[in-house]
């Protein structure tokens, strides 16, 4: 989302509302059907649940031409109290042993969480390095008019990202809801910071037109390691907070001054 130059705000609200469905989409499910079908359907549920707060921030930011920033911003808000809604404003608890093993379960001392999330990864680096799906992407961030007059439908293109945007934190919220065997509407609100700090690190420009998934990656580990890191030296947890803000803030200082080095290179 960040490479095409749009932002996202409300994928960590619409992740808690895809926890707070898939939780209760599997507590139905488990009387009706075997416990790995009820979870297959929880997790089908929160996926596409998650898709149509997607797909009206696509037609928002590509059809009605509203900001990102605004247009996420509200999405933020109806995500967040629908979420809340359907979970009565407490968590929404799960009882399926095929489900708690998903979330916490082992395969030669890896997780399966940590499995499922390489694959992910693997998969969203070959569509973003390998397909035309990718290179279009690269193109609207780096320049938007010159890829419509490459030929590019840069609405469909923006639609695609929002729903897939919203599938991924759909994604999310059934492996959270996995993890702790229970579905909250704020799952995923201390996860937007990390997740736009996560980009930038990586070397994503906010501007768009740069980044990569494995320098994403490579970010989330940064981040890790200075929240872990700060942990172990007995420093207060609210200091993540400032920690990880000064590292944005910092990223996005040398990515407008390598961008005005290269511009003067350019006139020069």
């Amino acid at each position: 989302m960040i490479i095409s130059g749009g932002i996202d705000l409300s994928m960590g609200f619409i992740m808690g509302l895809a926890a707070v469905v898939a939780a209760h989409v599997i507590g139905w499910a488990n009387p009706l059907m075997p416990l790995p079908f009820a979870v297959l359907t929880g997790a089908l549920a929160a996926i596409l649940v998650a898709a149509i707060p997607g797909t009206v921030n696509g037609l928002l930011v590509s059809r009605l031409r509203v900001p990102p920033f605004i247009g996420t911003l509200g999405m933020f808000g109806v995500a967040r109290g629908v979420a809340f809604l359907l979970a009565g404003g407490t968590t929404v608890p799960v009882s399926n042993s095929f489900f708690s093993t998903l979330g916490n379960g082992r395969i030669y001392n890896i997780p399966y969480v940590v499995i499922v999330a390489a694959v992910f990864v693997i998969i969203m680096h070959y569509i973003l390095s390998q397909t035309r799906f990718g290179q279009h992407n690269y193109a609207i961030g780096a320049n938007e008019q010159a890829a419509r007059r490459a030929g590019i439908n840069i609405k469909s293109h923006i639609l695609k990202l929002y729903i897939l945007s919203g599938m991924c934190a759909g994604l999310a919220g059934f492996l959270y809801a996995a993890r702790f065997s229970a579905g909250a509407a704020q799952a995923g609100e201390p996860l937007l910071l990390d997740s736009v700090a996560a980009v930038v690190i990586g070397g994503a420009s906010l501007f768009g037109g740069s980044g990569t998934i494995l320098g994403t990656v490579a970010g989330a580990f940064v981040i890790a390691v200075i929240q872990y890191g700060l942990v172990f030296i007995n420093v207060a947890p609210f200091w993540q907070f400032i920690s990880v803000g000064v590292v944005i803030i910092i990223s996005v200082l040398i990515d407008q001054a390598q961008r005005r080095f290269s511009g003067g290179r350019q006139s020069e």
